[in-house]
């Protein structure tokens, strides 16, 4: 779709860069603030409703506001944020977003259908708007995004009808708007009459959706920082709270280090060279940058948790926080890392390894001192891949592995 600005003719679709990727515009870091909201909003509310129940409707939440995020930076990649009309979706999108954002809380009790309609809108009005800009000549994305609007509106409707009903209900509803959601890019969005659509139509421009996904990394990272510090500003400075406080702190080091140092970097090199980037960017950045972001999350309610109470022995909710935060991140890095390099990294298998054998102690143990374990365990992570990799300047891509 071209539009008429200035009376120039602009097309919407952005042009492949030769040489290097599209660097990620002003506008797409202001679109994500409300994503750092969003983050906090899960923390606060896991955090609040700490039950077995109150985890799967956080997840569920969860689960949605990290396909809402990465559905946009999938269209951000074909669209140019640079343009007016395509800016002034954004703006709509962070207004539905924002909606969705501040009815977390009592999504599952009288916001429910505030979030259910939001997220509808969401969803549905920004494949609309990307069928409108693509222009006919670009006939096989025009289809693929008419395939995932009849997708998105089969979901949408389950979304609504789960905020119209009850809270037992609603769940049931949205699991199964999720699970179609969540399905649809593995069946490729196949439609009756339309078929399913191909890998090779997806062509992305792989550097610019791995700089998103570790944007979305460091909001995560960004939001533990801020819960732990607005937690530890309201306490009284002990000798324990400072501990919990330095171990968090390292923690999200950590974390960092073990995802920046050569993983983001490789994941970016990698996607750009790759000759199916489609394929690539749908399982490593869509799906399994899901459970690195959910451990960060998770990880921030464990903190909280021993700053709150760092003596004592650990209960469920905080063996939960505290070990099985850090377990879900290295889960995900090193499937990620191994979608995108070919190698199962030594050092982050010991780290799950030490992790799971922490679990039977950990009852054992106070908070705090669960809490400085884990932390130890990620910093050795962290100091043996910087160790083993050395001074690489990227890792080694699938097609080199074997070699």
């Amino acid at each position: 779709m071209t539009v008429t600005i200035e009376g120039r003719r602009v097309s919407l679709m952005r042009e492949r860069p030769e040489g290097g990727h599209h660097r990620v515009t002003y506008v797409e870091l202001f679109f994500d603030l409300v994503f750092v909201f969003a983050v906090t909003q899960i923390s606060h509310t896991l955090l609040r409703h700490f039950t077995p129940l109150g985890v799967v409707e956080v997840a569920v939440l969860f689960l949605a506001m990290w396909w809402a995020w990465v559905f946009t930076s999938w269209i951000t990649n074909w669209l140019d944020p640079e343009q007016t009309p395509v800016r002034i979706c954004l703006f709509l999108l962070m207004l539905a977003g924002l909606v969705l954002s501040t009815s977390i809380p009592k999504a599952f009790e009288d916001r429910g259908l505030a979030f259910g309609v939001a997220f509808a809108a969401f969803q549905v009005g920004r494949s609309l708007f990307t069928l409108w800009s693509i222009p006919s000549s670009n006939g096989p994305l025009r289809r693929n995004f008419l395939r995932i609007t009849v997708w998105l509106l089969l979901s949408g409707v389950l979304w609504v009808a789960g905020g119209l009903a009850d809270s037992h209900a609603r769940l049931l509803f949205w699991i199964a708007a999720l699970a179609i959601e969540y399905a649809s890019p593995v069946a490729r969005f196949w439609v009756p009459a339309l078929g399913a659509s191909s890998l090779q139509d997806w062509s992305v421009e792989g550097g610019h959706m791995a700089e998103r996904c570790a944007l979305f990394i460091i909001i995560a990272l960004g939001e533990s920082i801020l819960v732990t510090g607005a937690t530890f500003a309201e306490l009284a400075w002990t000798p324990h709270v400072i501990s919990a406080f330095l171990a968090s702190f390292v923690g999200s080091l950590a974390m960092w280090w073990i995802y920046f140092h050569k993983g983001a970097e490789a994941g970016a090199h990698n996607i750009s060279h790759s000759e199916d980037p489609g394929r690539l960017a749908r399982l490593a950045y869509t799906y399994l940058h899901m459970p690195i972001v959910a451990g960060i999350i998770v990880v921030a309610v464990g903190d909280e948790l021993v700053l709150a109470h760092p003596d004592g022995h650990s209960d469920l909710k905080a063996v939960i926080g505290i070990v099985g935060g850090p377990l879900l991140f290295l889960i995900g890095v090193i499937f990620f890392k191994r979608t995108i390099h070919g190698l199962l990294q030594l050092s982050h298998l010991v780290g799950i390894a030490a992790l799971l054998l922490l679990v039977p102690f950990a009852y054992l143990l106070s908070p705090l001192m669960l809490s400085l374990t884990t932390t130890a365990v990620l910093v050795i992570v962290a100091i043996w891949e910087a160790i083993s990799i050395g001074n690489k300047a990227t890792l080694p891509s699938r097609s080199s592995v074997g070699r």
